[in-house]
């Protein structure tokens, strides 16, 4: 990978969801200089092969019914439009500055793979590879139907559409997937980005199962972005869009590297479970790129890191809340008042957990109302917050109690019916609470904490320090020292301010009790 060059243009970050490019004042004159001609230049040309495109594309499908629509394009549809959207296609990409693509290795035809697996995925520009893939299928949001050519050029290529807010569109995406893999070269080759979103390209997240639940062979595709300077990412956080397409049309030409790796067939196992082969799959294209497999995730717009099955924020919404408040003037003293406030109101009753924007700037003693709506943004979103969540996420990041207290009250808080045990759900409540985000896939800690069905006190706090996984959230995520020392002190608290490990979790020394 291009290591030695694009990471002397970054910031270096713990996590893979930010980027930055950064510029010497002679790289910035000459961007200036150089973009003030290229961009507008190379953006109207980049938007004339577009408008070309776009009446082409909708005359592939035109008279279709939508059953003939269902089945791949045959004949004079094929052969006639096909190859004339693949030029326009490069045209769009060369007018970019992609002046040149180098293509390693070999392209596996269908029937050897019915499925291209690419990584690692940096932006929207990612989407040249189409051109030596001889743009084949995709998979994409139903959003992007809806956009002036994009919805044409994906209605040409025949993608499937999926809606992420829908669970059945999902189930429905899933299944026309697997049956494409499955046609024996009834249908056209797939392509997909099985990271889901956008990195840094410092290492690999973890791979989504979507191009492995058929069990076919797969081709892994890596993309090398070999400049001095690396402007084509776009990721969670940093450089936007915007200035990615500034930075990379005002460079004179852009380099591209398409590698097609070896055809990798799965065991019997693999075929089995699919998140197995998907992790094996990532594995071998992260050693070919040089960089860490990680299990980096992004679960609902919020980049995790998933460990045991829980979910742990890359950015922990506690920290910020205890940055803000910090900000607005509240010392170690002042938030100990407020988190006992919050306390008294989340034991008032079950309602009362729930609060508003208004009253949460109440109890925060803020008088700037955007930080509270700030901070309820981290936690909720709409104009309401669950006050439980505040508490339990900013006491766990703090030294004013131990985590054996934390949980005792987290506990008695969850226990809806006060039986001393709490359900399946209401773990996952809790486990939501101490970690700031929503947990979905606490199922192997409820497992190991319950016996008989039921699930007290005492062995949840007996997993949670004792169990290796889950010591290790509770040691290296939970309380830091950091960020009660900091508050303590005096000191902002930032989003990256904290050491980490190699895993990119919070490295600290836990107290228990």
């Amino acid at each position: 990978m291009e290591r030695l060059d694009c990471h002397s243009a970054t910031k270096e970050y713990p996590h893979p969801f930010v980027h930055e490019v950064t510029l010497t004042t002679a790289q910035r004159i000459r961007g200036i200089i150089l973009g003030s001609i290229l961009f507008p230049l190379r953006v109207l040309l980049a938007a004339i092969f577009f408008l070309i495109m776009w009446p082409l594309a909708r005359l592939r499908l035109a008279g279709l019914s939508e059953e003939e629509r269902s089945r791949p394009v045959r004949g004079w549809r094929l052969w006639l439009f096909h190859p004339i959207i693949w030029f326009l296609s490069r045209a769009v990409f060369f007018s970019l500055g992609f002046l040149w693509v180098e293509v390693k290795g070999r392209r596996a035809n269908l029937k050897e793979a019915p499925v291209l697996v690419v990584a690692p995925h940096s932006g929207f520009l990612d989407m040249l590879v189409l051109c030596p893939t001889q743009l084949a299928t995709v998979v994409s949001r139903s959003e992007n139907t809806s956009l002036p050519v994009i919805g044409a050029l994906l209605e040409f290529n025949q993608s499937v559409i999926v809606s992420r807010k829908d669970p059945q569109s999902r189930k429905k995406a899933i299944a026309q997937v697997t049956e494409r893999l499955t046609s024996n070269g009834h249908w056209p080759q797939m392509l997909m980005f099985p990271e889901g979103t956008t990195t840094n390209g410092h290492s690999l997240i973890k791979f989504k199962p979507g191009a492995f639940l058929a069990g076919v062979p797969v081709q892994p595709v890596l993309l090398h972005y070999p400049n001095k300077l690396d402007t084509i990412r776009w990721t969670y956080k940093g450089t936007t869009w915007t200035e990615a397409l500034w930075h990379t049309t005002s460079q004179l030409y852009t380099n591209v590297t398409v590698e097609f790796l070896p055809v990798y067939k799965p065991s019997q196992e693999e075929k089995n479970d699919p998140n197995l082969y998907a992790d094996n799959v990532q594995k071998l294209m992260a050693k070919a790129l040089g960089v860490p497999a990680t299990d980096y995730v992004m679960e609902g717009r919020v980049p995790v890191l998933k460990l045991g099955g829980l979910s742990l924020p890359v950015e922990s919404p506690a920290t910020e809340t205890l940055s803000l408040l910090h900000r607005n003037g509240l010392g170690a003293r002042e938030v100990e008042a407020v988190l006992d406030k919050m306390i008294d109101r989340c034991q008032s009753g079950p309602e009362g957990s729930k609060t508003s924007v208004e009253e949460l700037a109440s109890i925060l003693t803020l008088t700037d109302k955007q930080t509270a709506v700030h901070i309820c943004g981290l936690y909720s979103k709409d104009n309401t917050v669950d006050l439980r969540q505040i508490y339990m996420s900013v006491s766990a990041l703090s030294e004013f109690t131990s985590f054996k207290s934390i949980l005792h009250t987290a506990f008695t808080l969850f226990d809806k019916e006060g039986r001393g045990s709490l359900s399946a759900e209401e773990l996952s409540e809790l486990m939501g609470a101490l970690l700031g985000i929503p947990q979905h896939n606490t199922a192997e800690l409820y497992a190991e904490a319950s016996i008989q069905g039921k699930l007290t006190e005492e062995n949840l706090l007996r997993v949670l320090t004792s169990h290796p996984t889950y010591h290790k959230v509770v040691n290296e995520y939970l309380q830091p020292k950091e960020a009660g020392s900091q508050l303590a002190n005096g000191k902002a608290v930032n989003n990256n301010g904290n050491m980490h490990n190699s895993n990119g979790l919070p490295e600290n020394k836990k107290k228990f009790e």
